[in-house]
């Protein structure tokens, strides 16, 4: 056998494909969840919602594509799941990476004066983004957890721990080095959970996963018939930037998916950021980590579904950009997707979306147009702040993700980054990163350098918009963000 199958839990779907012996998808099945907001910037999932989701649409999968050699998950990460070792079943539904329940304590973390330790240690700063803060929460606030978690019947993970436990019918409870990197609790200079964070947290270590690298035996499942073995894990963003092939210093990735995450490979090299980016890890094979900035935007293609589902201007993602070539040339709108926040470089929990330049002429076209534009003026953020940190030679920008599929909207972000912006043949690089990790594992798919070597364009983006009409527009976009700015964030 020569397939592998990728699981990718993501934001708001949970998907399945079969890639071939040539790192081709051959079958796929999709379903979405539900999401639930229980408070004002508050999100949850159900875990066994979640879990239904991956069950079906590897069936799906299965069923289409044929038999696979091995599995490689990817997962959205930071989300938190909290489960009893007997029963499997989760104490609480999973708290979201958007969530922003724990903003007051991170604030008081930060007025402790804590934040400087745990970005040299974790690489991270003190944001509710991360999934320490959210375990903390569950812990303080669910009735009877704190006895139970430190007796010892608790398991906390990220969503490919709670796949895996699941899948491994409890034998396993593991996670990779990329998902514990997102924690805030474990130290990646060190490879190993903090004892100082831990208190500092009060977080029981009798909880936490064991973490392996990311191609690793992560157990075997007999969910699906015969007995499969998990070979490969990463969180969504380290498995795109694994994907895109983007294995050599200086090489640079950025998704598209519910929200926006760029990723440059810094090599052997923890870059501390000066500009509020993120250390953390890229892959790790072999026990040798490869580190990587990262700026994190919250919201990118969960826009599109604003449009769609709260204002109800369009039927389906793929109408956005034909509505937004509508748009009136004459007006400028700027529009914040604050809806949980900012992300980098700003980091400011208590902003919320907002919307600049309305006039009386304003519609659906030029709300579709101000949305789109925000996700390029988001990523221009985080490039600035990656160039500043980072001493040496960054290339073109690859992307994937599904907001890629639109050729007016990658123009715009060449033309707002006046860089060309390169889209590779195959948009999924999440799931084909996860499937290349278990592959290799497997012995089935070739190594780093011959599956970069693989990487093929499908179009390159090249900027048209002229230098002062450039300035202008990111002024402007510079000027809403100031506006929009919480307290917290001036």
């Amino acid at each position: 056998m020569t397939q592998i199958l990728a699981i990718d839990q993501g934001t708001t779907s949970s998907r399945a494909i079969v890639f071939d012996g040539d790192l081709r998808p051959k079958a796929s099945a999709q379903k979405e969840f539900t999401q639930h907001f229980p408070a004002s910037g508050w999100v949850e999932h159900d875990p066994e919602e979640i879990w239904d989701s991956v069950v079906e649409v590897c069936k799906g999968a299965l069923a289409k594509g044929g038999d696979v050699a091995a599995i490689g998950i990817t997962n959205q990460r930071e989300t938190v799941v909290l489960w009893d070792r007997e029963t499997g079943e989760a104490v609480h539904n999973a708290i979201v990476w958007q969530d922003r329940r724990t903003a007051e304590m991170c604030a008081q973390l930060k007025a402790e004066g804590h934040e400087a330790m745990v970005q040299e240690k974790t690489g991270l700063l003190l944001d509710p983004y991360f999934s320490g803060t959210k375990l903390a929460w569950l812990l303080d606030n669910v009735d009877g957890v704190r006895a139970r978690a430190e007796a010892g019947k608790l398991a906390f993970g990220t969503i490919d721990s709670f796949l895996i436990w699941r899948l491994t019918g409890g034998a396993r409870h593991v996670t990779d080095a990329t998902n514990a990197a997102r924690t805030l609790l474990y130290n990646i200079r060190e490879g190993r959970w903090d004892d100082d964070i831990l208190s500092m947290l009060n977080i029981p270590a009798a909880i936490l996963p064991e973490v392996l690298d990311s191609g690793a035996d992560f157990g075997e499942t007999t969910e699906f018939g015969g007995s499969i073995p998990i070979l490969g894990v990463a969180g969504d963003q380290q498995a795109a930037t694994v994907g895109q092939a983007c294995f050599e210093p200086g090489m640079l990735k950025s998704t598209y998916g519910t929200g926006c995450f760029a990723l440059l490979n810094t090599g052997d090299t923890l870059v501390t950021s000066q500009n509020r980016m993120l250390g953390t890890i890229a892959y790790q094979f072999d026990g040798k980590p490869t580190y990587a900035l990262e700026g994190s935007i919250f919201i990118a293609g969960a826009v599109v579904q604003w449009l769609r589902d709260g204002l109800q201007i369009i039927k389906d993602a793929p109408e956005s950009a034909p509505l937004a070539e509508q748009a009136d040339p004459s007006q400028t709108l700027y529009m914040v997707p604050a809806f949980t926040g900012l992300g980098a470089p700003y980091w400011d929990p208590d902003a919320r979306g907002a919307i600049f330049g309305l006039t009386r002429n304003s519609g659906p076209a030029e709300f579709a147009r101000a949305a789109l534009e925000s996700v390029g003026f988001q990523t221009r953020d985080l490039l600035e702040a990656m160039a500043a940190d980072y001493p040496g030679e960054t290339g073109t920008v690859r992307v994937d993700g599904g907001m890629t599929a639109s050729d007016w909207t990658m123009q715009f972000l060449s033309d707002i980054l006046g860089a060309p912006v390169d889209r590779p043949e195959v948009l999924e690089t999440t799931a084909l990163g996860a499937a290349w990790i278990a592959g290799n594992r497997a012995g089935i798919y070739p190594d780093q350098e011959a599956f970069a070597a693989r990487w093929a364009v499908d179009r390159t983006f090249q900027p048209q918009m002229d230098d002062g009409t450039r300035k202008a527009r990111y002024a402007g976009w510079k000027d809403a963000i100031a506006r929009t700015l919480s307290d917290h964030g001036k």
